[in-house]
């Protein structure tokens, strides 16, 4: 039998906890389970600035005492749970590995959506087993950290155009309404919004929508835009072509100049040279319908007509990156502007980004969805792709015991995965931020 890596054992250990009646806690309030395995356990969490939870960083939270409490409830916990694995009118009944019984079916049917329903479905069934937890958290704290790696670009970005003046640094937008998803539906998060909107009154506007990834933003966005169809025009906007407007301009300007070996990006994005990139963008009505115009260094070209041919070729694709940190203040106001005419002309348009971005178009309908479980942006991930997995995996109209057996079968493989990764960087400190072994 293959011997339990540490990571496996601790987290058999605090899952089997959760299983223990309240009374056998009583004494010690520490040793109360909570709803999730690793909320024992540090994690570096980036939150939204309205949504701020005071959770210390892996280096900082071992500093100074912090360390002791956490070493004290792991310790208590391995403990208590000794003792309750040796009392044999339990230790039968339970095992720390089993997925309990879910009591919605996981049917091809269910896996085969794909969407909410499926994920959980999948949460509810490996709801206490200890390898899809493991799973979760690798996932969770992934997804955290590209988030944070992202937010540094994109202020990096802001703070250059602040340098220059594109953006007022004295800027403030409006407030935004936070509105917690656990345990709503896209369909109910999407009512709540509306609920504002409605408030507004007709015509066009702008809904602002910000949140970390595995909140629900793109489905909260598509459900939006499905249900204000039936009464408004709905533009969903992204700044991504704008970004591949202006790259084109730039590697076009560096193949005009006879001294450019490619593309310079120190000689194409000098102050002035955005400056006069971005006169050539022109948004504004072309044949009937809203659009932005490319027309400068001998291009003459409407976005909608290019936007999957020239703006997507090898010389645009690769340079994004490049140009996108020096121009976020110019493409955030050019946005901004274009948002504003379609919102005067009657369209409804809805908007999703980072805070950073989005902080410049002016809308008092401005939401951030948030998780009061953080550990919901894990299991959902892991949830996602698990089903993808096991569906492809599974032949139309299989019964429910195949659809399990598939999904064991790619969470064990995915855990696998995961562990050889992790192990790495030190598997135990990765789960503990070091604070077992003193650090």
């Amino acid at each position: 039998m293959r011997s339990s890596s540490p990571a496996t054992a601790i987290v058999k250990v605090i899952s089997l906890l959760r299983l223990l009646p309240p009374s056998r806690f009583a004494s010690n309030p520490l040793l109360v389970p909570s709803t999730s395995a690793f909320s024992l356990l540090p994690t570096n969490y980036y939150h939204h600035r309205h949504h701020r939870c005071s959770i210390a960083s892996r280096t900082s939270f071992c500093q100074g005492q912090q360390c002791n409490p956490i070493r004290k409830q792991l310790t208590a916990t391995t403990t208590t749970i000794s003792s309750y694995s040796a009392d044999k009118s339990h230790s039968h009944h339970h095992s720390a590995s089993a997925s309990p019984p879910s009591t919605m079916p996981l049917t091809y049917e269910v896996l085969s959506e794909q969407n909410a329903t499926t994920t959980n479905a999948i949460i509810e069934h490996y709801a206490t087993n200890p390898e899809f937890l493991a799973l979760s958290k690798s996932e969770g704290d992934g997804i955290l950290q590209r988030d944070d790696e992202d937010a540094s670009k994109l202020q990096k970005g802001i703070d250059i155009a602040k340098e220059k003046g594109v953006l007022d640094p004295d800027f403030v937008p409006e407030e935004y309404i936070s509105i917690d998803v656990l345990g709503k539906s896209p369909g109910e998060v999407a009512d709540e919004i509306l609920g504002s909107v409605k408030k507004g009154g007709d015509g066009g506007g702008v809904v602002v929508l910000c949140g970390l990834s595995g909140t629900g933003k793109g489905t909260t966005v598509a459900t939006l835009k499905e249900k204000l169809e039936k009464e408004k025009q709905v533009v969903c906007w992204s700044n991504g072509n704008i970004f591949r407007s202006v790259t084109l301009l730039a590697v076009t300007w560096c193949e005009q100049q006879s001294d450019c070996n490619g593309f310079e990006p120190e000689k194409a994005l000098t102050k002035e040279n955005l400056a006069s990139f971005m006169k050539m963008l022109e948004f504004g009505k072309f044949n009937g319908k809203f659009d932005t115009k490319i027309s400068g260094l001998g291009l003459d070209l409407l976005i909608s007509e290019v936007q999957n041919t020239e703006l997507k070729v090898p010389k645009v694709s690769k340079n994004i990156p490049t140009v996108a940190e020096v121009t976020q203040g110019e493409v955030i106001l050019f946005a901004s502007d274009a948002i504003k005419q379609m919102g005067e002309d009657g369209i409804f348009v809805l908007l999703e980004g980072r805070e950073q971005t989005v902080n410049y178009v002016r809308t008092p309908l401005r939401f951030t969805l948030t998780l009061s479980d953080m550990s919901l942006i894990g299991k959902r991930r892991a949830a996602q792709r698990l089903a993808a997995a096991a569906l492809a995996e599974v032949n139309e109209g299989v019964g429910e015991d195949i659809i399990t057996t598939a999904l064991d079968g790619q969470l064990a493989k995915m855990v696998k995965e995961a562990e050889l990764d992790v192990k790495g960087q030190g598997w135990m400190e990765y789960l503990t931020g070091g604070c077992l072994k003193g650090k």
